[in-house]
C-alpha cells in the first residue's frame, strides 16, 4: 500500500504576503509528506498573530551556508519545552486574549538607501582597486552586462557552476551601484523559468540599482508577463524587430488523473481534511471542485491583478487601458513602440553603437563590459562594502525535503534534513554568528525531516535572533521550517502556508488482475496488513484508523503553526 499526506497551502495568512503555487505528485509514497498540490483559504480572522521584535542588521556582515539537499531568553526555553509537552491551542480561543503584537510600522521596511561615499572611503576604494587581483579588475567605465534567461536558483554558484543565482545577481546589483568602475547595466532578459517570488526580488533590486544614478537598459528578444514585469523597472527598454512578444495573460491549470487512474484498475482511497483541501483532488476527481475553482481564481486575480498594476503604474496609464491593451491579442513589436510599452526598436548592436555614443566612446573602439559571470568574483569589499566582525549566518534551503540523502540522489538536489540540522547545529554553537537567516526555497516533502528541522531551528532561536526569508515558495514543509523562526518575511509574490491535510492510498486489486498478477499476505495484528495490501480497499476498522491518524497529522501541523507564530485555533 502507498500512504500519501499532502498539506495544503493558505493564501492569505495576515503577517505573510501571498503568492501561487499548482504541483503535481503522480509517485506513490511510503511515508507523510508535506507537499501542496494547490492553494487553500484560510481566514484572517481564524488566525490572530503577533511578531517578535526585529533584528536590526545594519552594522554585522553575512555569510552563507547553501543546503540544497544558551538562551538570551528564559521564556524561550520554557516555550521550547512547552511545546514539546503540550500539542498547543486546542478549540476555540478568546481572541481578546491574544497579543496583537508590534505594529508593522515598528519594524524595518528594509528599503535600500543609496548613500554616496565619503571622499576619504572614495580614495580608500579606488586604491584597493589599484591592487586588486586580476579577476577582480574591471576597466573604468564599463556596462554591467547580465543575461537573464532560464532557471534561476536560489543556491549560490561556484565558478564552475552554469545557470544564474539569484543571490549573486542581486548581489552584483547592488555592488555596481557603489564600483566607480561601472558607469550602467544592461540587461538581455529572455523566458525566464522561475517563480513570481524571484522575478519580484531581481525587480526591487532593479529599481534600488537606479537610485545611484546610473543608467539600466533592457533587451527583450523574447518577453511574456514576467520578462516585461523585470523590463519594465528598467529606465529604457529596447526589442529587435523579430521580437517574440507574448502578453496575452495568465493561466492556473489543475490536472486530474482519477480517469487515467480507472483504465488502469487504479482506485484512489483518498481522506480529506477541510472544505478547501484540493490537493486529493487530482486523484480523487475528474473535474474541478467549486471550491478549488473559486480558490485558483481568487489567486490568479491577485497574480493578475498585481501585474496590471504594476505595469500601469510604471508605464504612467491606466490600468483599464493597459488590460484593453493585452486583450488586442497584439504581437507587432511596432505596436508596442507605438503605445509606448518599448522605448524603440533595436538590435543587440545597435544598441551597443547607443552605449557608446552615450559614454563617449568612438566609433571603432570596443565598448568596456564585464560580464554577470566575472563580476561576481568581485568581492564586496573591493567596492567598500565589508561588513562588522560580527556575522550573520545565511543558510539556504531549496528544493524538496528529504530525511537522508538517496541512493541515487545528487548532491544539491534538495533539502537533505541531517545536513541541514548540522548547519544549524555550527551556527547555534559558534560565537561569531550574531544572528541566523533561513532563506526557504521549497514546496515540502518529508514530514518527519521538517519537524525535525523545525525543532533545530526553534533551539536556534531561543539563542540568537532568526528570520525566515521566503522565495518563490516555502509551502508545506517549507512553512513548517519558516514558523520556527522569530520573523518571516516575503515577497509580494511568494507562496507560502499550508494547513490542511489530505492523505489516500492506492487500490491496484483491479489493475494486478489486468496484468494476472496476484499477491498474498499471512500477517499478524488486526492493523499489519494497513501499509501492506494495496491489492484491496481498506477494511472498515482500517479507514478509521488511517482517518484518524490523518486527523492527527493535522492537528500536529496546525497546533504547533499556531504555537509558533502566536496565533489561537478558532475551528
Amino acid at each position: 500500500m502507498s500512504k500519501l499526506i499532502l498539506l495544503h497551502t493558505s493564501h492569505h495568512l495576515t503577517p505573510i504576503h501571498r503568492r501561487v503555487l499548482n504541483a503535481v505528485v503522480l509517485t506513490p509514497l511510503s511515508k507523510p509528506l508535506l507537499t501542496p498540490f494547490s492553494l487553500s483559504g484560510l481566514h484572517p480572522q481564524c488566525l490572530r498573530s503577533s511578531f517578535s521584535p526585529p533584528l536590526s542588521l545594519r552594522s554585522l556582515s553575512a555569510r552563507a551556508f547553501d543546503s540544497s539537499s544558551s538562551s538570551s531568553s528564559s521564556t524561550k526555553e520554557e516555550a521550547l519545552k512547552q511545546i514539546d509537552g503540550e500539542s498547543g491551542p486546542q478549540g476555540k480561543v478568546n481572541s481578546e486574549s491574544v497579543n496583537t503584537g508590534t505594529p508593522d510600522k515598528d519594524y524595518p521596511t528594509g528599503e535600500f538607501q543609496f548613500q554616496k561615499m565619503s571622499s576619504w572611503k572614495s580614495f580608500v576604494v579606488k586604491l584597493r582597486m589599484l591592487i586588486a587581483l586580476p579577476w577582480e579588475r574591471v576597466k573604468k567605465g564599463s556596462v554591467l552586462t547580465i543575461k537573464l534567461r532560464g532557471q534561476v536558483s536560489d543556491q549560490l554558484k561556484s565558478r564552475f557552476s552554469s545557470g544564474l543565482s539569484l543571490p549573486q545577481i542581486c548581489e552584483n546589483l547592488v555592488k555596481a551601484a557603489y564600483d566607480p568602475r561601472i558607469t550602467g547595466v544592461y540587461l538581455q532578459i529572455e523566458s525566464l523559468n522561475c517563480g513570481w517570488g524571484k522575478v519580484e526580488e531581481i525587480r526591487r533590486h532593479i529599481l534600488d540599482f537606479k537610485k545611484s544614478g546610473k543608467f539600466i537598459l533592457a533587451y527583450v528578444p523574447a518577453c511574456g508577463e514576467k520578462e516585461y514585469y523585470l523590463a519594465s523597472a528598467c529606465q529604457e527598454i529596447y526589442a529587435p524587430p523579430s521580437a517574440y512578444f507574448s502578453l496575452f495573460g495568465l493561466t492556473v491549470q489543475a490536472s486530474f488523473v482519477r480517469g487515467v487512474l480507472e483504465n488502469v484498475g487504479i482506485e484512489p482511497q483518498v481522506e480529506r481534511i477541510g472544505k478547501y483541501k484540493s490537493a486529493g483532488d487530482q486523484l480523487a476527481r475528474k473535474t474541478m471542485s467549486e471550491e478549488n475553482c473559486e480558490m485558483l481564481t481568487a489567486l490568479l486575480d491577485n497574480i493578475y491583478g498585481n501585474w496590471l498594476d504594476v505595469i500601469s503604474s510604471t508605464r504612467g496609464k491606466k490600468r483599464e487601458d493597459i488590460e484593453n491593451f493585452i486583450n488586442e491579442g497584439v504581437y507587432q513589436v511596432e505596436k508596442f513602440k507605438e503605445e509606448g510599452w518599448i522605448t524603440n526598436i533595436h538590435y543587440d548592436d545597435e544598441v551597443i553603437s547607443l552605449l557608446k555614443e552615450r559614454l563617449g566612446v568612438q566609433k571603432e573602439k570596443v565598448l568596456p563590459m564585464v560580464d554577470y559571470r566575472k563580476y561576481s568574483k568581485v568581492r564586496q569589499s573591493t567596492v567598500g562594502l565589508s561588513g562588522s566582525k560580527d556575522k550573520i549566518a545565511i543558510i539556504r534551503a531549496s528544493g524538496s525535503i528529504s530525511r537522508v540523502r538517496g541512493s541515487f540522489s545528487l548532491p544539491g538536489s534538495g533539502i537533505i534534513g541531517e545536513q541541514f540540522i548540522e548547519k544549524i547545529r555550527s551556527v547555534r554553537e559558534s560565537k561569531k554568528y550574531k544572528a541566523a537567516i533561513i532563506r526557504i526555497d521549497s514546496p515540502g516533502g518529508d514530514a518527519l525531516a521538517s519537524d525535525l528541522m523545525w525543532r533545530e531551528i526553534r533551539l536556534l532561536a531561543a539563542s540568537k535572533p532568526v528570520i525566515a526569508s521566503m522565495s518563490d515558495v516555502a509551502a508545506s514543509g517549507g512553512y513548517y521550517m519558516a514558523m520556527a523562526a522569530d520573523t518571516i518575511v516575503a515577497e509580494n509574490l511568494t507562496l507560502t502556508g499550508s494547513i490542511g491535510v489530505v492523505t489516500g492510498k492506492f487500490n491496484l486489486g483491479k489493475l494486478y488482475e489486468k496484468i494476472g498478477f496476484n499477491k498474498e499476505i499471512i500477517s499478524r495484528g488486526k492493523y499489519a496488513e494497513l501499509l501492506a495490501a494495496e491489492q484491496r480497499s481498506f477494511r472498515p476498522e482500517e479507514a478509521e484508523l488511517f482517518a484518524k491518524s490523518a486527523q492527527n497529522a493535522y492537528k500536529q501541523f496546525r497546533d504547533k503553526a499556531a504555537f509558533s507564530r502566536s496565533m489561537t485555533v478558532c475551528w
